[in-house]
């Protein structure tokens, strides 16, 4: 029998990680309920969790800060849960790796559906192929860099490993299975979130904007994705 999916909500009003801890057991998770960003830090080593749960608003801590270290050290889902409902929050967050963003009040039921959205494009096993030419290859190259669909990895050109968050990864892989083609917004929303894509949702944006900083690629001068106005985007390399 496997092991419980283990999920970290740090949130510094011990009533709400209180009610998410007893809300996500009673839904088959193992929970740490975390009240700072140093604790949660200090248990990412020893007992990694499949996925944080973090507020932005933590006294005397940036959360954006906390979310940015995740992301260089640790491959886990992340999802903000914050009473910070501004757009620019938003953006930012997702620029740091978050791989959704819920608002407070929540709906218990909507943020279990969308931990679930991200546990699943997180597994391997999940991580189905549109049709396309290279739809069968579980390794997929491009101007020098490897991406390993069945490990989740990519790899550069000096076969070191680029640690991508999950929407980045999903992202990527729809780009280069579909290379040569010009895919819109929408469909890039739907391949990579989903139902729970909103309208006007600007992740596709500012996922592309991460993966060409971590592939080196430039917006003005782009050699690997490229921008078509009005239509999406474009990925350029041949992909073998």
């Amino acid at each position: 029998m496997s092991s419980p999916l283990h999920i970290a909500v740090v949130d510094d009003e011990i009533d709400i990680t209180l009610l998410l801890a007893n809300y996500l057991k009673a839904q088959g998770f193992r929970v740490s309920q975390l009240h700072n960003g140093r604790a949660l830090l200090e248990l990412m080593p020893v007992d990694t969790p499949q996925l944080v749960l973090l507020d932005l608003g933590l006294p005397g801590e940036d959360g954006f800060v906390i979310a940015r270290q995740l992301r260089e050290h640790w491959r886990c889902g992340l999802v903000i849960l914050t009473g910070r409902g501004d757009a620019i929050d938003k953006v930012v967050g997702l620029e740091v790796g978050a791989d959704d963003y819920v608002t407070k009040p929540f709906d218990l039921r909507e943020l279990l559906a969308r931990i679930k959205a991200v546990l699943r494009r997180m597994a391997p096993s999940e991580a189905a192929a549109p049709a396309a030419p290279t739809a069968d290859r579980t390794q997929l190259r491009f101007a020098g860099w490897t991406l390993d669909t069945a490990a989740r990895r990519l790899v550069d050109t000096g076969n070191a490993e680029v640690v991508l968050t999950t929407g980045e990864f999903d992202l990527l892989q729809v780009l280069a299975r579909h290379a040569g083609r010009v895919l819109s917004r929408d469909f890039l929303l739907e391949q990579t979130r989903g139902r729970e894509a909103a309208p006007f949702d600007r992740t596709i944006d500012v996922l592309i904007g991460r993966l060409r900083k971590k592939l080196g690629d430039s917006a003005d001068e782009p050699q690997l994705i490229k921008a078509v106005r009005g239509a999406g985007y474009l990925f350029v390399p041949t992909v073998t």
